[in-house]
């Protein structure tokens, strides 16, 4: 690697003697390509590989081989003779459709094996079902839909990733596979809100700093209101919706935030009273995990099944309190609040058929086998709108064959045990 890593990669060596020789293994990620000209694995590459780390003191005790295919048994041989590792260590790394199915080809080479045999640790029953499930769930989905994110960074889509991870892991949930459409927020600006929701079944809107964007964010939010697609909004997605709502709904001409636009005549999203005069803004942010009470008889009561949960949080602004008696009596509905300074953390639209946005990061405690709440709500939302689009779109047409349809009761139901749920409430608060 570059020579910025050479610190760490001796902070590696040492860690061996600082902690011994049976607590400590090294496992090695390199490349083994196919060259189509040829029509062979090539393994020069990772016996060069393996000699460069040698040389700085580091023996790999396991290669994960990077290839598209599964390494026959006299490359793995080839490999174990020239890097000096035992065959069994030789591990093929193969290029899967679903990142979820790493965890089933790693136990098919037996990598799980190895690594216990190479610590010493008790060999314990294997038990993939969880994994088995999941990828059956990706791979072979009972329905689809579209849902399009609306943001400001969707050229580097990485920026987004635990988001992407989080709507798969609510498709997961329906057995759905989600189409994940990009829309560039000021395109938005640009074309209309009409022109970038055709066919659309959900329309999420995620966080982000700046004024960048912002009026095609809140297009997105008043087209997602008016024409009832199901709508999520996370952290600046809810304060664009309490923007929208104030502008359109409650009549508030110019409403906006002080972070877009301090002269704002109904600044709705402000900094807390204790910030305002903070200049250094180091520090200012609202960090980590949070409790909020949840509003009995709420969407988001329903979704989480419980009366308090906590999120993960990371933003600097906040809901003007001043304004909530005229958003609440316009009909805004605040579901979720923290309650120590009675702080808005989630917002919903009662009559809308799913209209929720919170303060915080939901995609953050989200896993494949238990997918946030919101997000799998919201992707079941989605197909219940697609499927009124697709009954409406026939009753224009007229009579013609039924297309097959999901049931409901096929859609989202729990499929991880209690006790998967509790283990992974435990991890993530900690």
């Amino acid at each position: 690697g570059d020579i910025e890593g050479l610190p760490f990669l001796e902070a590696v060596r040492q860690f061996k003697k600082d902690a011994g020789r049976d607590n400590c293994i090294y496992v090695h990620l390199t490349l083994v390509p196919f060259m189509q000209a040829a029509s062979e694995l090539k393994t020069k590459a990772t016996q060069h590989s393996v000699k460069e780390l040698r040389a700085i003191g580091i023996q790999p005790d396991i290669l994960l081989c990077r290839t598209d295919r599964y390494l026959p048994p006299g490359i793995k041989s080839k490999i174990a003779l020239f890097c000096d590792v035992e065959e069994e260590a030789v591990i093929t790394a193969k290029d899967v459709d679903s990142i979820y199915e790493v965890p089933l080809v790693f136990h098919r080479e037996g990598l799980d094996e190895i690594i216990v045999k190479l610590l010493g640790l008790e060999p314990r029953r294997i038990d993939l079902s969880r994994w088995e499930s999941v990828v059956r769930r990706v791979k072979s989905p009972r329905a689809e839909t579209r849902i399009a994110v609306v943001g400001k960074y969707v050229e580097l889509r990485d920026s987004y990733k635990s988001l992407v991870e989080a709507i798969a892991h609510g498709g997961i949930a329906n057995e759905t596979r989600v189409d994940v459409q990009w829309v560039d927020a000021e395109h938005i600006e640009r074309d209309s809100a009409e022109a970038q929701f055709a066919g659309i079944h959900g329309i999420l809107v995620p966080g982000g700093f700046g004024d960048r964007g912002i009026q095609g964010k809140i297009e997105a939010v008043r087209f997602a209101r008016e024409r009832r697609v199901p709508y999520l909004g996370i952290c600046l997605g809810m304060q664009c919706a309490v923007i929208e709502y104030a502008r359109n709904v409650c009549g508030l001409a110019g409403a906006s935030s002080s972070e877009f636009d301090p002269a704002s005549p109904h600044l709705v999203i402000d900094l807390l009273p204790e910030q305002r005069g903070v200049a250094d803004k180091g520090g200012t942010m609202r960090l980590g995990l949070y409790p909020i009470v949840l509003g009995e008889g709420s969407l988001a009561s329903r979704l989480y099944g419980q009366g308090i949960i906590q999120e993960r949080h990371r933003h600097r602004y906040e809901v003007n309190n001043d304004y909530l008696s005229r958003l609440e009596k316009a009909g805004l509905r605040v579901s979720g609040i923290w309650a120590e300074k009675q702080l808005v953390e989630i917002i919903e639209i009662p009559e809308h058929p799913y209209f929720v946005a919170g303060q915080f990061h939901p995609e953050f405690r989200s896993r494949p086998w238990e997918p946030h709440p919101l997000f799998a709500g919201f992707v079941r939302a989605a197909l219940e709108h697609a499927g009124e689009a697709r009954r409406t779109w026939r009753a224009r047409r007229g009579p013609g064959p039924r297309a097959s349809a999901v049931s409901r009761s096929a859609v989202g139901r729990p499929w991880c045990s209690s006790a998967d749920r509790a283990r992974s409430r435990t991890r993530n608060t900690h």
